[in-house]
């Protein structure tokens, strides 16, 4: 989840694509700039749990409806009920605000924020800038998940850029799921497939609950925190990537320890994770209102 900047930057610019956690980007890293080429992480090499007798039709995914953040990635995203003239909003993760990690417990709830957000298209190219007119919600309790909502609609976004705000489905994701993890910061795109969930999962001095455990070809690195995890075969967001562990260490900031509901914990060095995304559709109410006393809401309260 997170490195010194310093270390994190050297990191970054030595090793490439390397394997690291899926970690904030230091605040004076810079994304790559004007329209680049979406590269791809190796396919699936297999491991996952697939329950399914037949496998779905899958979708090539790319980067339309991402977006960088000054320190992560994120996505311009709707629920099922949102319409149009809705105003729209962005994903990414709690770690990743502007105003440093909430500390355990913590709930932010409708803060103004002016935040700036690069829109991209398909191909990694950025198309507009787009601004925040508050933060709805932001915690790192249970989940790690920051959700703002822009000054824009969804219907103003697709008339001025033709870029569509990416879809959060509502339903618990399954295991052998195909998916891609679409980091706006490093325009990239990372194939594997879901291996797991994890009971709880703990790092350094944060718990999050139902997490989702990536095959070993994920090997997300510093600034994808806050990228869209998508069904390939839906196009849809299931989770949002957020950490891994580094090291192999245990349970430590950037290394990520596995706790099952009888208390036992397993390490697994080099393997990424994100946090689910089902929960937050049913917290959200008409014009994409924050109501976390919604009937159905289980998202963390203040």
């Amino acid at each position: 989840m997170r490195k010194p900047l310093v270390a994190a930057f050297f990191a970054l610019a030595v090793a490439g694509a390397g394997a690291a956690p899926a970690v904030a980007a230091p605040a004076d890293a810079q994304p790559a700039t004007g329209a680049s080429t979406v590269t791809a992480a190796p396919a699936p090499a297999g491991g996952a749990t697939a329950t399914a007798s037949a496998a779905p039709a899958l979708r090539a995914v790319n980067l339309a409806g991402t977006v960088a953040l000054s320190n992560c990635s994120g996505s311009v995203v709707r629920f099922p009920n949102s319409l149009d003239t809705d105003p729209a909003l962005v994903l990414s993760n709690g770690h990743c605000l502007s105003t440093g990690f909430p500390e355990p417990g913590e709930v932010l709830v409708n803060q103004a924020s002016s935040r700036t957000f690069s829109l991209l298209n398909s191909s990694g190219g950025r198309v507009a800038t787009l601004r925040a007119s508050k933060l709805a919600y932001g915690t790192m309790t249970d989940t790690d998940i920051s959700i703002y909502q822009l000054t824009s609609t969804y219907a103003s976004i697709k008339n001025a850029y033709g870029i569509s705000a990416l879809t959060v489905q509502d339903t618990h994701p399954v295991a052998g799921t195909a998916i891609t993890v679409a980091s706006g910061y490093w325009k990239r795109l990372y194939n594997c497939a879901i291996d797991g969930f994890v009971y709880r999962m703990k790092e350094g001095a944060w718990t999050w609950k139902d997490s989702v455990r990536y095959t070993s070809a994920c090997q997300t690195i510093g600034g994808t925190s806050g990228s869209p995890v998508i069904d390939q075969s839906t196009g849809k967001v299931v989770a949002v990537n957020n950490t891994g562990n580094e090291d192999g260490q245990r349970c430590t900031e950037n290394n990520p320890c596995e706790v099952d509901a009888n208390g036992n914990v397993t390490v697994r060095k080099g393997i990424n994770y994100a946090q689910e995304t089902y929960l937050i559709p049913a917290c959200f109410t008409t014009g994409n209102q924050l109501s976390l006393n919604k009937s159905g809401c289980t998202l963390p309260k203040p």
